[in-house]
């Protein structure tokens, strides 16, 4: 079942280490076949190197393992929660990556200063409330979920637009349309979280990008009048020869 979204879920989560997103096995991906109602996981606690795509877990949208011989990761709750609360996503990433943890540890968001952050995230990219006692006690995994979909309700936020969020005290969560665009997400907020910590240290002056820029390369890259990359260039086959 779901071999082909097994090996894209597979080589999104080896990704991770690959780009410095993950150490251990703190970090995990997810990709769904909407069609079907299921998605796939990585499995809980499995050093990446001894990943195999047969490893991968399937997990339906209440939850539920319909195939694999392993446990799901400890955090497929929160992916459950997120699947059916936005239903236009088609994977979903967790890691640990240190600069974005940072953001979570000090409950900040990680405010967009510059292009780097604009090109991908349309404002800041929020902070959760902390969950409480009763919530981590209850269902840990499951209210973390929901206290992202919380977080992008109350503050107006469309979660194409800023396509992460930093849980406090815990780490960030990127989401796409591919596990492959999620994984893409994740870097990029590790990297303008790295760059925002840097760029804090140096003042105190609120130097948020301003909203003419933002526009600018916030849409320049998404939107039905963006031109950003090779979308719209004539293939090599039919390029004029001068």
């Amino acid at each position: 079942m779901l071999e082909s979204l097994k090996k894209q879920v597979y080589d999104a989560n080896m990704q991770l280490p690959k780009l410095g997103l993950v150490t251990f096995t703190w970090g995990n991906v997810s990709g769904i076949d909407r069609e079907k109602g299921l998605f796939v996981i990585k499995p809980s606690g499995v050093a990446y190197e001894d990943l195999t795509p047969d490893d991968m877990v399937v997990v339906n949208l209440q939850g539920e393992v319909v195939e694999g011989d392993l446990n799901p990761s400890s955090d497929t709750p929160t992916h459950t929660v997120l699947y059916n609360e936005f239903p236009d996503i088609g994977g979903i990433v967790h890691t640990h990556s240190p600069w974005a943890v940072a953001f979570a540890s000090a409950h900040m968001d990680v405010p967009n200063l510059n292009t780097t952050a604009a090109d991908t995230f349309y404002g800041d990219v929020p902070v959760s409330e902390a969950l409480t006692k009763q919530e981590i006690e209850e269902a840990y995994e499951e209210n973390t979920g929901k206290v992202i979909v919380k977080t992008f309700k109350d503050r107006g936020i469309d979660h194409n637009a800023v396509p992460a969020v930093i849980v406090s005290q815990h780490g960030p969560f990127s989401w796409g349309a591919t596990p492959e665009k999620a994984v893409y997400n994740a870097k990029v907020l590790e990297v303008v979280a790295d760059i925002d910590y840097h760029a804090l240290t140096l003042t105190h002056a609120d130097v948020h990008v301003p909203q003419y820029l933002l526009d600018k390369h916030y849409y320049r890259k998404h939107g039905k009048n963006a031109y950003y990359g090779q979308n719209n260039a004539k293939s090599k086959s039919h390029a004029v020869k001068l």
